[in-house]
């Protein structure tokens, strides 16, 4: 696993060990031993300019997904991969997946924590699985249906990182 961590902020001390080994136990639940991630920490100023550049939202937010493909492409790969034969999967999950990058801000992340009655590492850990599901290809904002789903497969993640 290839897993890139940059922090641009300054105001608050993000433990980089913790976000790279809850990163691997969730890329490991994913049977993606090769994929590759990347994840910047931001402040509140940051956020709201790429949330408005890549959006068109003139807000901050506390995460944002950039997936390596396109959805049309990750539907498509998920296909792929369901309908091949174990040696072919095997295969698959063998070549390097570029996943993408995760945005956090961390000014959002520390607020939030204590409005959910979270600790900081809780919130950045719920923000992580948020983004990696997203990355996977899971939107809740396409309909119930698919935010349920998402849930459900954050809720997975979440569950299996902290039984390890």
């Amino acid at each position: 696993m290839r897993i890139y961590i940059k922090n641009q902020q300054r105001l608050i001390k993000v433990d980089q060990h913790r976000i790279r080994r809850d990163l691997r136990k969730a890329l490991h639940l994913l049977s993606l031993h090769k994929a590759e991630i990347s994840i910047l920490f931001v402040n509140d100023k940051r956020m709201k300019i790429l949330n408005r550049q890549y959006r068109g939202i003139d807000r901050t937010t506390d995460v944002l997904s950039f997936p390596q493909h396109s959805p049309k492409e990750q539907k498509c790969r998920r296909s792929e991969v369901l309908n091949t034969g174990t040696s072919e999967l095997q295969s698959f999950r063998a070549s390097w997946l570029l996943l993408g990058d995760i945005v956090i801000n961390v000014q959002k992340a520390r607020k939030q924590a204590g409005e959910h009655g979270l600790t900081f590492n809780e919130e950045l850990r719920l923000l992580l699985m948020h983004g990696l599901v997203h990355l996977l290809g899971y939107d809740h904002e396409q309909s119930h249906y698919a935010k349920r789903k998402m849930e459900r497969k954050k809720q997975e993640l979440l569950a299996g990182i902290a039984e390890k």
